[in-house]
């Protein structure tokens, strides 16, 4: 924790700013839920998600509301919102934009206008993103890296904030284009969106039979003030230990570490990265934030594991012959630590 973090924190700028967050946020989830019935610990995640400056990736069965829950969220954030579906025939110009020719009238004079596409918003839902080719998702990810596009040479910045939500149906594999190591991990999140309980279930059937309409969302925020608590929520102070226990737990992954326990040196081929261990202590930073606390807790990162990492780890043909999901390994991975025999053997 340096000085200079925690003066920042200790400011009457931040706790007022903390005050302004921590009223914005109680009214979010109150307005979500107006639309939006369970999936508390979703949308909980996609606000991290937002709250760190990434992006997320959703995976779900058909009729799951992925659309509704994002244009929903978009809304009570107070942001701009705009869909993508992608499709095999999409171009990168259907995604970035383009440059046109326009004629001026009275001199006949011709000059080149860059017409932005879709992705100039604040809220993007890419839908479908597995359907298109590998030159399409390629744009997608300098906007999602670099926050910026590039067309004809020339550079188009893409003002913050700026939020991809990418959706996955886990279920037509046929025509789709599995997404590349390099865009999943910039994902922060992948966040499976699951069915509902028996009694959320009934409600929403009661609730989306008896009115043609769906309920207004007022908006609790702007652009500006969520930027700002960007910046807050990497002022969050972390312990050295907290710390250290979320750069173990992300070298546990891999197989060739002298930490990884058994269960990865079996099922797991290739690990995560450095990135995964900026992405999981950045959102454990916001998960600290959204529950009212400055600081970061090893349950924290630990209660994360999963939806950072279930992208980022590759596994072997064991796993699938033995029938071990990604998140089963995560989970006997988090226990092995917990246990101590990860550091007994690794010292």
């Amino acid at each position: 924790m340096t000085t200079e973090a925690t003066t920042d924190i200790d400011s009457e700028e931040a706790r007022a700013l903390i005050e302004s967050f921590n009223v914005a946020f109680a009214k979010i989830r109150t307005e979500v839920q107006k639309v939006i019935v369970g999936q508390d610990e979703v949308v909980d995640n996609l606000l991290m998600t937002l709250l760190v400056g990434g992006h997320c990736l959703i995976t779900g069965m058909p009729g799951t509301a992925k659309t509704l829950l994002v244009r929903t969220l978009s809304d009570a954030l107070g942001l701009t919102f705009k869909r993508i579906q992608f499709t095999p025939d999409l171009m990168p110009t259907d995604v970035t934009g383009t440059d046109i020719i326009e004629e001026d009238g009275t001199t006949g004079k011709r000059t080149w206008t860059f017409v932005p596409g879709p992705l100039f918003t604040n809220v993007l839902l890419a839908d479908e993103i597995n359907r298109t080719p590998p030159k399409t998702q390629s744009a997608l990810l300098e906007a999602m890296q670099e926050y910026s596009v590039t067309v004809r040479g020339n550079f188009h910045e893409i003002s913050r904030p700026f939020f991809v939500l990418a959706t996955q149906n886990p279920i037509e594999l046929e025509g789709t284009y599995p997404l590349p190591e390099a865009q999943l991990d910039r994902f922060l999140f992948n966040v499976i969106l699951d069915y509902l309980d028996e009694d959320q279930e009934v409600e929403v059937v009661n609730r989306f039979t008896t009115r043609m309409d769906i309920p207004a969302v007022d908006p609790c925020t702007t652009p500006e003030e969520i930027v700002k608590f960007q910046a807050l929520v990497r002022q969050v102070p972390i312990a050295d230990s907290v710390n250290r226990y979320a750069v173990n737990l992300i070298r546990a992954t891999r197989p060739e570490d002298p930490a990884a326990p058994d269960v990865v040196r079996k099922y797991i081929q290739y690990g995560a990265s450095v990135r995964a261990t900026m992405f999981v202590t950045l959102a454990a930073k916001a998960k600290a934030m959204m529950e009212g606390r400055y600081h970061v807790t090893r349950d924290d990162i630990k209660s994360l594991a999963l939806p950072v990492l279930r992208h980022r780890v590759l596994t072997n043909y064991f796993a699938e012959s033995d029938g071990m999901t990604v998140d089963r390994i995560l989970l006997q991975m988090l226990d092995a630590i917990d246990s101590g025999s990860v550091q007994a053997r690794a010292s």
